[in-house]
């Protein structure tokens, strides 16, 4: 999806950005991100060896919750608008769960010419459960 410059003038804080949820997460998933992203930690695919790590199974590496995240703005704005993006990992994501990914516009400001809003974003899981928490500056102008 190509998404299209927001409006600065007609952007106000408190805006919700379009949020999605993901398919329930799957061990496929998990084991195309370890080959897409190269981190091929056994944690995140292999049950005994997470098991022996003291977890109930596999569950998903933090960056495609931040991968998640980045889809979310840039459905919002262009990747050439993003300026700042940085997150807070809370809470493992598990396989099966759905994820809610989901942004607010927090500020209005200007900063070196540019006109730009600061966004806050998180992850949840149907019990609202917070998996990732951050925020992104964009450019709108």
């Amino acid at each position: 999806m190509s998404a299209t410059l927001p409006n600065y003038d007609t952007v106000a804080v408190g805006d919700a950005l379009p949020s999605f949820e993901t398919p329930a997460l799957s061990r496929l998933t998990l084991a195309l991100y370890c080959g897409a992203s190269g981190d091929h930690n056994p944690i995140h695919v292999d049950s005994d060896f997470a098991r022996a790590a003291g977890q109930p199974d596999v569950f998903a590496h933090g960056m495609l919750s931040m991968a998640w995240l980045g889809r979310l703005l840039t459905n919002w704005a262009p990747q050439s608008a993003l300026r700042e993006y940085s997150v807070r990992f809370a809470a493992i994501t598990q396989v099966a769960e759905r994820i809610t990914c989901a942004g607010q516009v927090t500020e209005k400001f200007e900063r070196q010419g540019e006109r730009c809003v600061r966004v806050t974003l998180s992850t949840t899981n149907a019990e609202g459960v917070v998996k990732l928490a951050g925020e992104a500056v964009i450019a709108l102008g």
